[in-house]
C-alpha cells in the first residue's frame, strides 16, 4: 500500500526551490490519492500536472493501482498552515471554534505566527438592499481554539 509520508516526500522533493508547498496528502481506502498544494504566488494547472507526473513515475501501476489527483489547496478548502495564514492576512474570513460555546466570528485576517492569528471582527448589516459593514473588536485568536479558518468568497 502506498504511504502518506512517502507522498508527502516525493512531493516536497519536487517542490523544492520553488515557491509551492504541500498543504496536505489524503489517501481514500479505494487508493484514491489527493494531494493538496499550495505557493506564495499562485499554484496553476501546470504546475499541478508537473507534481502529479513527478509523482507517477516513481510507483509502479502493475504492482498497485491507484488514482492520483494534484490540485491547489482552493478557497473551498481550509487554512491549515502558517505560511497560508500569512498570505491570507487582509483577507476576509470565517473562524469556527472547537468549543460550541463560541460562534463562528467573521472577519478580517490581520495577523499570524506561531501562537495563532489576529481577526477584527467584521459584522455586515442589511437595509433593504444595502449592505454595511460595521467594524468590531480585534481578537487575538490562539491555535489550540481554532477548529478550522476558511477565506470568504465576495463578489462584490
Amino acid at each position: 500500500m502506498i504511504q502518506k509520508q512517502d507522498i508527502v516526500a516525493l512531493a516536497e522533493e519536487s517542490l523544492e526551490g520553488t515557491d509551492r508547498f504541500v498543504v496536505d496528502v489524503l489517501i481514500k481506502p479505494d487508493n484514491l490519492i489527493l494531494v493538496f498544494i499550495d505557493a506564495d504566488s499562485a499554484v496553476t494547472i501546470d504546475h499541478c500536472v508537473e507534481l502529479s507526473r513527478f509523482i507517477e513515475k516513481h510507483f509502479d501501476r502493475e504492482e498497485e493501482d491507484f488514482e492520483l489527483r494534484v490540485s491547489s489547496s482552493g478557497l473551498d478548502q481550509p487554512i491549515k498552515m502558517l505560511r497560508q495564514f500569512k498570505k491570507a492576512i487582509g483577507r476576509s474570513v470565517i473562524v469556527k471554534f472547537k468549543t460550541e460555546e463560541k460562534p463562528n466570528l467573521s472577519g478580517e485576517l490581520l495577523a499570524a505566527d506561531d501562537t495563532g492569528i489576529q481577526v477584527q471582527e467584521i459584522t455586515i448589516k442589511k437595509l433593504n438592499k444595502l449592505k454595511k459593514e460595521i467594524k468590531g473588536g480585534m481578537l487575538q485568536i490562539p491555535f489550540s481554539e481554532i477548529e478550522e479558518v476558511k477565506e470568504v468568497i465576495d463578489f462584490n
